[in-house]
């Protein structure tokens, strides 16, 4: 088969003919697929059900230092669990917090910390004038959704095979509203990419003109390899090169066991210098009491350390790697011969990056959406939605069987060649 863009309009014709029966034939079984979101799967939320059981009688309530953990107290975590983070972030004990549920909140109620008069010399809000964040894209749309809650006006930086456009962060920082940038710096969602060392060193150098910029270290995919971990990406500690610098107070690191044990009823872990970790605690402390520390006896009780941290790992592994494998094989199978598309072959993490043709990402999904397949929202992985190219689509392998997988994985590259088809024949 001859690439698209070597076709003549009325091979062109021919090929979209060819398309058309074949979608038409899967659009007929009336399929219910979803592959929206990076949902573990049933089978991987089964590994942590030792943890229902665990805390089996009132008797075994009590944290290592005899707390029970039934009461109040103890409003930056147990000890036993700040331990067990501060040994996988490689920060000092002193540097931790363990947080609620989820990273998702801790950084939602960070950033509304940092608009507050009482935070950060007054807040971002103080001057009056419009508050601007970084935002490498493709990225993550939770994160681009907290800051359109709060009207912070988004500035995308370009997203490359080693991590954000550094030429780009230091010219937008030379703005003093702007006050801050998101990072998912290891299987970055959507791309899969690992910021390099010299990334992760001219981060860490940074000098903005906002005295109170703040990076916001999303560390969601640090233990979520989808090889060995000894042939996966390594990432470069941010704490040591920040220190170098002087630059310390600008990160605020966050990591969660959502995608390790159950999603929503996980545990989440900040890092943050000194500093830092007093002005949360203070917040948190007019916030609540205490988190669930009933969760986190049961996460330390089953997690236990990092060596067993890793074995847990392993078996997510095996039920994750063979899904992006199968997505991988149809993507090359149904893509190489027309040169419409390339994708991300990711080391870990939870997503596929996906670029079809430009002009027709948002085609792409909706016909995918009329054969019964559920992605994202074509421009999701950008700030407001906007996709400029048209042409980027994030792959969640992680939730639907393998054969759902390769089902779905037909249909979308069916759709995504009916749409380049389309887009050529306008011409």
């Amino acid at each position: 088969m001859a690439k698209y863009a070597e076709m003549t309009k009325e091979q062109l014709q021919e090929e979209h003919k060819h398309l058309l029966g074949a979608y038409n034939e899967l659009k007929a079984k009336g399929l219910q697929l979803d592959m929206s979101r990076g949902k573990p799967s049933t089978e991987q939320l089964n590994l942590s059900d030792e943890m229902l059981t665990n805390i089996p009688t009132l008797n075994d309530v009590f944290a290592e230092s005899g707390l029970d953990t039934r009461n109040y107290g103890v409003l930056d975590g147990l000890p036993e669990c700040r331990r067990f983070f501060a040994d996988l972030l490689e920060v000092p004990y002193k540097n931790i917090i363990i947080g609620g549920n989820a990273s998702l909140r801790v950084m939602f109620d960070y950033i509304t910390q940092c608009l507050m008069p009482n935070a950060l010399d007054n807040g971002w809000l103080a001057s009056g004038k419009p508050v601007k964040f970084l935002c490498p894209c493709p990225g993550y749309d939770r994160h681009f959704a907290i800051l359109e809650y709060y009207g912070v006006e988004m500035l995308p930086i370009d997203m490359e095979d080693d991590g954000p456009n550094i030429a780009q962060i230091t010219e937008a920082i030379k703005d003093e509203q702007v006050k801050g940038m998101f990072c998912v710096p290891k299987y970055s969602n959507p791309t899969g990419c690992t910021y390099s060392d010299e990334k992760v060193k001219a981060i860490a150098a940074i000098k903005p003109a906002a005295d109170n910029f703040r990076v916001i270290w999303d560390n969601a995919y640090l233990v979520h390899d989808l090889v060995e971990p000894e042939d996966g990406d390594k990432l470069l500690n941010i704490f040591p090169e920040a220190i170098k610098n002087g630059n310390e107070d600008l990160f605020f690191e966050v990591c969660s066991t959502s995608k390790v044990t159950f999603s929503g009823a996980g545990i989440s872990a900040i890092a943050a210098s000194e500093k830092n970790i007093e002005a949360i605690k203070a917040r948190m402390s007019k916030q609540f009491i205490s988190n669930d520390k009933i969760n986190q006896l049961r996460h330390i009780r089953f997690l236990k350390d990092v060596p067993t941290l890793m074995a847990h790992m392993a078996k997510h592994r095996e039920i994750l790697a063979p899904k992006f494998q199968a997505v991988d094989e149809k993507f090359t199978e149904g893509f190489s011969a027309c040169g419409i598309a390339k994708w991300t072959k990711p080391k870990g993490g939870y997503f596929i990056n996906l670029d079809v043709m430009e002009g027709t990402a948002k085609r792409t999904v909706s016909l995918c959406k009329e054969a019964g397949v559920v992605l994202t929202g074509a421009g999701a992985p950008f700030p407001y939605g906007k996709d400029p190219k048209d042409c980027n689509i994030r792959v969640a392998p992680s939730y639907p069987p393998v054969e759902e997988l390769k089902t779905c994985a037909d249909i979308l590259v069916i759709s995504a060649k009916l749409a380049a088809c389309e887009k050529l024949l306008e011409k």
